[in-house]
């Protein structure tokens, strides 16, 4: 009689661990997501308006920027497990918090500025994590992920655009951003929580889940997360922090690559990157249709793959035309790639546990990009920068297609329990 009640139990709680895909939820989960990369996607305002607001000249600036993006990463790495649990919308509201007064006191405190800057950065780092965790807490995590991808891109591409025409003064940019922290403050409420249990423990321990049963009545799961997917979260990390500095090292690149190499001029850069952004787009709404039918071990390896063959193209073509629509090819392929990483994460667990810090760790691996990717050019030379990137994405494609199989496989197993 109790084995029946403890396993009529956990196939509750299991199948109503993640929740359906709703507007004020995923409103939330993606502004908040946003709000936490502003700083990524804004990098290049942020340089100027730290030069115009402390006098600083390129590379000074450039680095206090890089120093407020990886106290970002580090602090998403480090409020993650707790993500993961109860206190996600309590770390969302006080990264968010710490964000509107750090940016805000950059923006209108010319002498507060750095240390503003530098508050703001580890504000934003909770609010990156909060939202990488409430991504798991939906069902079709691929869906999600191309959701995600079309919010982020389409919001930040408004952004870029209506920011030069306010003006790069420390009050334009920093007050841009602490306005957006704001509004992302305001809607933490609807961010959806960490389930009771977790979706996959039934699934990976194989049997009956022992539940404790509180006196509140709610039912909570006594399992932890298997060794086998602790160890493949862990790695999912690792790759995907040496992807993004693959990655990012070539678009870091790509202005000063395209002239040298293909004599591309700055109207041809912007073509480049606009199409880039435009492609991401287009592959965004691609993964939302298609969802989870094509799995994703398969999608990462052919992506990583015909990723790699792309940057070695990359790296022998001299006509600008060419060289622009191979670029836009090449990042269409990315954020696919990116889409399938985060789907990946959010379906191992439930909780948040690989997806909540998967964000960080991609500012992780990107936020030195630019210093990488001018040493290993300059080093190898161009055709020697774009194939050793290439090599990188060919070794990781092996890891990240059977972490994906691992995932699809553990989701599968969570839906015939939950039947």
């Amino acid at each position: 009689m109790s084995s029946t009640i403890r396993d009529t139990a956990t196939t509750v709680a299991v199948g109503s661990s993640r929740v359906p895909l709703r507007f004020p939820t995923a409103g939330s989960t993606f502004i908040v997501g946003i709000a936490g990369y502003l700083g990524v996607n804004l990098s290049p305002y942020m340089i100027i308006a730290v030069q115009a607001g402390l006098g600083a000249d390129v590379l000074t600036a450039s680095w206090l920027v890089t120093g407020a993006l990886l106290l970002t990463a580090l602090t998403g790495l480090a409020v993650a497990p707790l993500c993961a649990g109860r206190s996600r919308r309590t770390v969302a509201r006080a990264g968010l918090a710490l964000a509107v007064v750090g940016f805000g006191l950059a923006a209108l405190v010319p002498a507060l500025l750095l240390p503003g800057l530098l508050v703001g950065g580890v504000g934003a780092g909770g609010a990156v994590a909060a939202s990488g965790a409430a991504i798991a807490a939906f069902r079709n995590p691929d869906r999600v992920a191309g959701f995600y991808g079309l919010a982020n891109r389409g919001i930040i591409t408004v952004v870029l655009a209506v920011v030069p025409l306010i003006g790069l003064a420390p009050i334009d940019v920093f007050g841009s951003m602490a306005v957006f922290s704001l509004v992302a403050l305001a809607l933490v409420t609807w961010l959806p929580g960490a389930p009771a249990a977790p979706v996959h423990a039934a699934a990976t321990a194989g049997a009956a889940v022992p539940l404790e049963v509180p006196a509140t009545g709610t039912l909570r799961s006594a399992a932890k997360p298997s060794r086998t997917v602790t160890i493949a979260g862990l790695t999912l990390l690792v790759v995907f922090a040496l992807w993004a500095a693959s990655e990012d090292s070539l678009w870091a690149m790509v202005g000063v690559m395209g002239a040298d190499q293909a004599g591309l001029t700055p109207e041809g850069l912007g073509v480049a990157l606009s199409g880039a952004t435009a492609g991401g787009l287009i592959a965004s709404v691609g993964l939302m249709i298609v969802g989870d039918r094509l799995g994703r071990g398969i999608p990462l390896v052919v992506l990583l793959v015909l990723g790699g063959i792309l940057k070695i193209v990359q790296g022998y073509v001299t006509d600008p035309t060419l060289f622009v629509v191979v670029f836009i090819v090449w990042n269409t392929t990315y954020a696919l790639v990116f889409a399938f990483f985060v789907s990946t994460s959010a379906a191992l667990d439930a909780d948040g546990r690989w997806s909540g810090p998967l964000l960080a760790t991609y500012l992780v691996g990107s936020a030195l990009t630019p210093v990488i990717g001018a040493n290993l050019a300059s080093g190898l030379g161009y055709q020697g920068f774009t194939m050793t990137l290439a090599i990188a994405s060919f070794v990781l494609a092996v890891p990240a297609g059977i972490i994906g199989l691992l995932s699809r496989r553990l989701e599968r197993q969570a839906a015939e329990v939950s039947a």
